[in-house]
């Protein structure tokens, strides 16, 4: 299987999943602003939406949008504890979750990344520390977003709240949902992925 990838972007949450569960995967970095990736392919001819991840299979499918890559990934190694059996009611759990990050978290940030007017910024700031005041409570009596167990949730979640590094994000209002960010951080399959997109030394984004 083939990511294709920018580092920091979104399809760090792929990535980390693929490192935890121990999947081989060959990497692609997309330039995301010339829509080309560093073996030379037109990114638009591979993925036509023009986004990452891009998660090309074995046999020639492609899968997109990373709340659903990263479950194709973690049901290659079901021991891997990374999700829930399909059809359990944890599995739905999880899916929560994902659908949390995607809508209310990824997307909060979307204005962030635009040239937008300070008004715009500040409401963009408004929702997203509503989102982190949730977290922080959530996180109160629990070490991941499940309990005590790691799933492609954690990985999700962990790389869009690592971009409040990169907008210089004030967290210091949610001591809960940073010791997470570190916690996850701290992981050592994380890191690697981390370490494999060159971002444990710099920022990150997109």
């Amino acid at each position: 299987m083939k990511l294709y990838y920018s580092a920091g972007a979104c399809s760090l949450a792929p990535h980390i999943v693929a490192s935890e569960a121990g999947l081989s995967l060959e990497l692609d970095k997309v330039n995301l602003t010339t829509k080309t990736t560093a073996s030379g392919r037109d990114f638009l001819s591979v993925n036509p939406k023009g986004d990452v991840p891009a998660l090309m299979l074995d046999n020639g499918e492609l899968l997109t949008e990373a709340s659903v890559v990263v479950q194709f990934l973690a049901d290659q190694a079901p021991g891997s504890g990374l999700i829930p059996r399909c059809g359990s009611l944890e599995r739905f759990q999880v899916q929560e979750w994902l659908a949390f990050v995607a809508s209310d978290l990824h997307k909060g940030f979307g204005p962030l990344w635009m040239p937008v007017s300070e008004e715009c910024r500040r409401m963009a700031l408004k929702l997203l520390h509503g989102h982190f005041a949730f977290l922080n409570l959530t996180l109160e009596s629990r070490a991941y977003l499940m309990g005590g167990t790691f799933t492609v949730a954690d990985a999700y979640a962990f790389t869009i709240l690592n971009w409040c590094r990169f907008h210089k994000i004030d967290l210091t209002a949610y001591p809960r949902m940073v010791a997470y960010m570190e916690r996850v951080g701290s992981r050592p399959k994380v890191r690697k992925a981390m370490e494999d997109e060159g971002l444990l030394a710099g920022g990150c984004g997109g």
